[in-house]
């Protein structure tokens, strides 16, 4: 596979933003033939659409290109950041089960926890506070939205600012050539490319994707629609729904006829089933129009856009091509009563 063809695969959908440019990520795949990816994530309860299947596989994508791919499963992020009741021991046994998932959906990836990165590395600390030093309190304070806090929030404890310079010296502990995560975390990645130069660090070559919408209407006329949230059962797909509760809750998404901006089934269009369909069949009667067969996510949207294929078809269609997706990942996830109740009841 040439050069070109590894962009392409690594810029795919759901991908948004490469940072610097690509001519940084030309270069890198030119001058190394495994460079080193990761990207992390807090063990923070049952995993979904969003959290695991587009972004497995994105990391397929990256698989795919050659990549030496990672995911770092942030269990101390996890605990400072109270998901699953900051319980260390909960989180331990939940991160087996995000462990397992992530191997079944792109084989050949790295899990790595936090523990054992801190574990084997003496230097971790000292490096972590050589970051500290470069970061002002203002600017940590901005970074608290990657973690889903706001800079306003009275109640931040001290625990919750040593998050982001956690999360930058984790990049350097790995050795990493290529840091991805969804645009929720740019800013730490920002500030990453900002304070690395002026330690002598690699500075990683960053990748954005699109964050998995949520399927609930905007709230207070906003245009965009939230992202899929594992807190509002309503707002997304969770791999242990069942077939019809797939299909249901596609069913009654938000999905404004005509409209191709931040329409949530048409997302679930590109960013999953387009990723693992060549083409796609729509099945309507004839005095509807008949079926229908898009040969690119490309022509459906127009298609779509132009009032061609109403919402009901386009979500009945996608419904079917996701319950083909997500059973046979769901069939083969092991989750038991005991640590389905135990994530229940530590959300």
């Amino acid at each position: 596979m040439d050069v070109t063809e590894k962009v392409d695969l690594i810029k795919r959908p759901p991908t948004k933003e490469i940072v610097k440019d690509d001519a940084e990520l030309i270069e890198l795949l030119n001058t190394n033939s495994k460079p080193k990816h990761y990207i992390g994530l807090e063990i923070s309860g049952f995993l979904h659409l969003g959290s695991l299947i587009s972004t497995g596989f994105k990391i397929n994508d990256f698989i795919k290109a050659g990549i030496d791919c990672t995911v770092f499963l942030a269990d101390w992020h996890t605990l400072i950041n109270d998901k699953l009741g900051g319980n260390l021991d909960t989180i331990s046994k939940v991160s087996k089960y995000y462990a397992d998932a992530f191997r079944l959906v792109c084989p050949g990836v790295n899990i790595v926890m936090g523990t054992e990165l801190y574990d084997s590395r003496k230097e971790y600390w000292s490096e972590l506070v050589g970051i500290t030093k470069h970061m002002t309190l203002k600017r940590t304070m901005r970074t608290l939205d990657i973690m889903g806090r706001q800079e306003e929030d009275e109640k931040i404890d001290l625990a919750k600012l040593l998050y982001p310079p956690m999360q930058a010296a984790d990049i350097h502990s790995l050795d990493l050539d290529i840091v991805h995560a969804g645009m929720d975390q740019r800013k730490i990645h920002m500030l990453v490319r900002e304070i690395f130069p002026k330690m002598d660090w690699k500075v990683p070559i960053a990748v954005h994707h699109s964050l998995l919408p949520g399927l609930t209407q905007p709230k207070d006329d906003t245009v965009e629609p939230g992202k899929m949230s594992k807190s509002n059962p309503d707002s997304g797909i969770f791999i242990h729904n069942s077939d019809d509760e797939i299909r249901k809750k596609i069913g009654k998404g938000w999905c404004e006829e005509g409209l191709t901006e931040n329409n949530p089934i048409l997302e679930f269009a590109k960013q999953i089933v387009f990723h693992e369909y060549d083409s796609i069949s729509v099945e309507r009667p004839e005095k509807f129009g008949g079926n229908v067969t898009y040969n690119s996510y490309k022509e459906l949207e127009t298609d779509f856009g132009q009032k061609n294929l109403h919402p009901g078809d386009l979500k009945n269609t996608i419904g079917e091509y996701m319950v083909k997706i997500i059973g046979p990942i769901r069939d083969k996830i092991t989750l038991s009563n005991e640590l389905y109740e135990l994530i229940k009841t530590s959300h």
